[in-house]
């Protein structure tokens, strides 16, 4: 049976950030082979570092072809600003080999397809999915983690575990987009250290509103 208190947590979150899932990614990117690598690069990094950082990198190696083929150091210079750029390296040039190898140049479109590349797990993969291919993919961060447990749509912090329990009453072609607005309400309003419950529109719907926080205080005096 279907809980209408998600539902209603589903259609208000639609009000508050409504458009699609190109519309509501922060991420720049004019092909699905460019959204999967700005994905890979934005790992504990800032998409607006991202975007600041790929728009050089996109002029230079802005296909497989191209960045498969690229100096090692050329690219960790360019990227260097997003963290990790060594390992982001080897995977970005790795998954281009591998895409135009395995896959005739094209990024696969299947979620058994996407996680064999380098630096591509479950939520780079339903990014992709949801975003550039608009298929059913429900990304996890620990924005949809943090939310989904405050909002009571579940009790569980594993990822994948999450994305089966809200993929089993958010429509297929909701997937993506439900999980960029609860990311847009985690990075806005409903923020892990100072949630803005004064602030919320979901007050209503959600069990941990007002609620005391850890360290003393109360979420109502936080802004």
């Amino acid at each position: 049976m279907i809980d209408q208190r998600h539902l209603a947590i589903a259609r208000q979150l639609a009000q508050l950030y409504p458009g699609s899932t190109a519309e509501l990614c922060e991420l720049n990117f004019d092909s699905p082979f460019q959204l999967l690598v700005a994905t890979v690069l934005s790992a504990q990094c800032t998409d607006k570092t991202v975007n600041e950082v790929t728009v050089d990198l996109f002029r230079r190696f802005g296909e497989p072809e191209q960045l498969m083929a690229a100096d090692e150091r050329s690219v960790e210079q360019v990227i260097r600003r997003t963290g990790f750029f060594r390992v982001k390296t080897q995977h970005i040039i790795g998954l281009s080999r591998q895409i135009c190898e395995n896959f005739d140049g094209q990024v696969p479109t299947e979620l058994k397809d996407l996680v064999t590349l380098p630096g591509v797990g479950r939520k780079t993969a339903n990014v992709v999915r949801s975003v550039a291919f608009g298929l059913p993919g429900l990304p996890v961060d620990t924005h949809v983690i943090r939310l989904s447990n405050r909002l009571g749509l579940s009790t569980t912090k594993d990822p994948v575990r999450l994305e089966h329990e809200l993929c089993d009453w958010v429509s297929p072609s909701e997937t993506g987009v439900f999980s960029l607005r609860l990311i847009h309400h985690g990075r806005k309003v409903c923020r892990a250290r100072r949630p803005a419950c004064g602030e919320c529109a979901l007050t209503a719907l959600c069990p941990a509103a007002f609620r005391s926080l850890p360290g003393g205080g109360s979420s109502t005096d936080l802004t």
